[in-house]
């Protein structure tokens, strides 16, 4: 099953630079997307063959996720089930049976880390969440996670070391969350690769000379390491300021008893 995740940064305008050719081009079973900007209802595209899931911010205009699917899950839920994080349109989770799925757009702390206080308690929450899903059967989680995890995963990490994303809170966060019982499947895989970026600023050709942050991610539970068939990015994918990242698993070995 091939999954695709990409943070478009407004549906609408990366339809308009090429998405749907891009997405027929990747071919994925499943797609996560990130910070769509909009309702269903102003939706002109039809995704044929696919099961749709959106769920957007009650601010117009604001944060928003949505999962298309060619195979129907057998349940659907949205936000973790906390008041105060459940009105950005923030999460996502499908029961494929044998595993869940949870298309995830993590918070920014924003300019002067505004609201990095918020972000710690979000954190928190997501992962008692992630693992109370973990306790009933192995979790994808994948989407914007908004933090660099390790040096390696920004192009400048000494001169970003306070700003948004890669503050020594957020990176410890998820820290946390890997030593839980997750892990990050593209780092896993390709432990050492280095200039491997989702993200890149609009601003002096940052995305031209490669200037970037790896914040893009697909996590799994640990136990669901040995299933991974392939995981990679998309740097060349154009229509947003982030990249797809995809994942290849196997079904047949999900199903595998635990050893």
């Amino acid at each position: 099953m091939k999954l695709i995740s990409w943070n478009v940064n407004g549906l609408r305008a990366c339809i308009k630079k090429g998405f749907l050719d891009s997405v027929a081009l990747m071919d994925a079973d499943a797609i996560c997307l990130q910070e769509i900007k909009m309702e269903r209802a102003q939706s002109e595209v039809v995704f044929e063959g696919y099961h749709e899931y959106w769920l957007s911010a009650e601010k117009k205009g604001y944060s928003g996720t949505a999962i298309f699917s060619k195979i129907e899950p057998v349940g659907a839920a949205y936000g973790m089930g906390v008041d105060r994080h459940d009105h950005e349109g923030r999460i996502i989770t499908l029961d494929f049976g044998t595993f869940y799925l949870v298309n995830v757009y993590v918070p920014n702390s924003q300019n002067e880390l505004a609201r990095l206080p918020y972000r710690m308690e979000w954190e928190d929450d997501f992962r008692e969440f992630a693992l109370e899903l973990d306790r009933k059967k192995p979790v994808i989680i994948c989407g914007d996670l908004n933090c660099a995890h390790e040096e390696i995963d920004l192009k400048n990490p000494k001169t970003n070391e306070r700003n948004a994303g890669f503050t020594i809170e957020e990176r410890g966060k998820m820290t946390m969350l890997l030593e839980a019982g997750f892990t990050d499947f593209f780092r896993h895989f390709n432990p050492e690769a280095r200039d491997a970026y989702t993200w890149w600023s609009y601003r002096a050709g940052a995305r031209e000379r490669n200037v970037g942050w790896r914040i893009d991610y697909f996590l799994g539970s640990d136990r669901l390491t040995g299933a991974v068939a392939g995981t990679g990015i998309y740097p060349d994918v154009q229509g947003s300021d982030h990249c797809p990242v995809w994942l290849d698993i196997d079904l047949i070995e999900i199903k595998k008893p635990r050893a």
